[in-house]
């Protein structure tokens, strides 16, 4: 899962500050520091997909990738920000993009090894890989598996060849299942992602997506809307979608069906098996910390009186040299006071579980009165349910989560 903020403007690389900068007094008060994820953006793909608003590049240099000098520049990068994380333990790595399996398994290979070579990874440390039916050879996810990646996660999107095609993808049906069949053959745990609400998608079709991933026994499951993105080509020439009404149908037959097959719904669009949830993605959704390497990669970093985040250069050929000088970052700006109440619901609250309210203070440095009329207000509505410990969405929360999240917006 990649976390998009609003892009960093890119006049000029931001001045390395001295690890003293962040530590200096300021307004908010931690009392201990949230755990600590890596994320690693591979910009490339083999074409860029008209409903992506992700930092993502269609590779059209008609050769090979630069790998190598990418993983110099990823090197360097880390190298930079390591004061700022040192000491800190790192819960899981997420190699996203993009499309990280157009990299070769040893490039994956030298990835990880250069990162455990700088920061010490907690046991059993999951480390997930995105990769794509289009890229997929046979023998190659299990070479992955064997450079260190614990988790595939497949972005087939559908198993339909006209949906396929309406999204500008390039494998078709045959393509993702080989794909799949072959990490559920190399991976103890994997993870499909599927969309609805697809153009010329009937209940019926979305039937079908759903009983053939399902057949696979996935241990996870994304599941997301299609959503029209500004700046992107879907934003320029709009596709017919189905409406409102049969997509909320769409998605009451998704949780149905997952239900069912031993997958319940644990966040907005995630559902998994026991003991399968994505520990990277469930780090973002409770306000975790993670260090982002890589072309447009973001941070978000606590220190002991604030939040800080942080954006690198988007263009990759720009983000290479400038990390290689030591200069990657685009963008450093502390996270305002008035903003973290907004900045932690809009993660939290995707959550079936919600969040104890102890973690929004450790979380935030903020006591809970900063939040004591938003979730009044919340309550009145019926878009949440609470305790003296925890407060988590309704089932009316959970249709309507923009209009509760945004009930914590500064004013």
């Amino acid at each position: 899962m990649n976390i998009p903020i609003v892009p960093a403007t890119e006049a000029a690389p931001v001045a390395p500050r001295d690890v003293q900068h962040y530590m200096r007094p300021g307004l908010l008060q931690l009392t201990s520091l949230p755990p600590l994820s890596l994320y690693v953006h591979l910009p490339w793909c083999l074409k860029k997909c008209p409903y992506c608003d992700f930092n993502s590049h269609a590779w059209a240099g008609g050769g090979e990738l630069p790998e190598q000098r990418y993983l110099d520049a990823l090197c360097a990068d880390l190298e930079a920000a390591l004061p700022l994380v040192w000491g800190r333990q790192v819960q899981s790595i997420f190699i996203g993009g993009g499309t990280p399996s157009l990299f070769s398994p040893q490039s994956i290979d030298r990835l990880l090894a250069d990162i455990r070579a700088r920061l010490p990874l907690a046991a059993g440390c999951e480390v997930t890989l995105e990769a794509n039916p289009g890229t997929f050879e046979k023998d190659r996810f299990r070479a992955f598996r064997a450079a260190g990646v614990t988790r595939l996660s497949i972005g087939v999107q559908s198993f339909n060849d006209r949906h396929l095609q309406a999204l500008g993808r390039v494998h078709d049906r045959a393509q993702a299942i080989a794909a799949v069949e072959e990490a559920a053959q190399a991976f103890d745990t994997f993870n499909l992602d599927l969309m609805y609400a697809l153009p010329g998608q009937d209940l019926a079709g979305l039937d079908e997506d759903l009983r053939t991933a399902l057949g696979f026994a996935p241990p996870h499951l994304s599941v997301y809307h299609l959503t029209i993105e500004p700046n992107t080509y879907f934003a320029k020439h709009p596709p017919v979608v189905p409406p409102d009404d049969d997509a909320y149908a769409m998605l009451d037959r998704i949780t149905e069906r997952t239900g069912q097959s031993g997958l319940p719904r644990y966040e907005i669009s995630a559902y998994a098996r026991a003991g399968h949830q994505c520990v990277h993605n469930t780090n973002y959704w409770e306000f975790g910390d993670y260090l982002g390497i890589g072309a447009g990669a973001h941070s978000k970093l606590s220190f002991a009186h604030r939040v800080v985040r942080q954006a690198r250069f988007r263009d990759p050929g720009r983000y290479m040299n400038h990390a290689l000088a030591g200069h990657a970052l685009a963008q450093d700006d502390d996270v305002r006071r008035a903003d973290l109440p907004f900045e932690y619901m809009l993660n939290a609250l995707r959550l079936r579980g919600g969040f104890a309210l102890q973690d929004f203070t450790e979380r935030t440095g903020l006591p809970l009165t900063a939040i004591a009329k938003p979730l009044q207000a919340a309550e009145a509505k019926g878009l949440i349910e609470r305790d003296f410990a925890r407060v988590r969405p309704t089932e009316r929360g959970f249709d309507f989560l923009s209009d509760l999240q945004e009930l914590f917006l500064a004013d």
